[in-house]
């Protein structure tokens, strides 16, 4: 069964400790009800972070931050076994509503171990 790459974005200026007891409990609920389903298979929040990318020269310039061209940045993410993107399109969707954020689905491509 295909997997989905559940991503939650959260704004460069998020405060974790503004989040209010009653979202708590909706984030935890949506996950107990994954859990149920047998769809979810990780959940996490994401900390501090490195950005690494390529130089012509092969090496890296490393800086702080999950910082792209962008204000918001991945927050958290959920790893979910769906039987299509719809199934897993209609899980963020209540992944939304429980944290009144923004998320991104993508299906996950495995390659193969020779």
């Amino acid at each position: 069964m295909p997997q989905y790459l559940v991503a939650g974005y959260i704004p460069d200026d998020f405060d974790p400790s503004q989040v209010d007891e009653a979202t708590g409990r909706k984030i935890h609920a949506f996950n107990k009800e994954m859990e149920a389903a047998g769809v979810l298979k990780m959940a996490c929040g994401l900390g501090a972070a490195k950005s690494l990318r390529a130089k012509t020269d092969g090496k890296a310039v490393i800086t702080d931050g999950p910082y792209l061209e962008t204000k918001e940045h991945i927050g958290g993410l959920y790893i979910l076994e769906c039987a299509d993107m719809d199934e897993a399109v209609a899980w963020a969707r209540k992944g939304v509503d429980a944290t009144r954020g923004q998320v991104e689905v993508r299906e996950i491509f495995f390659m193969p171990s020779d």
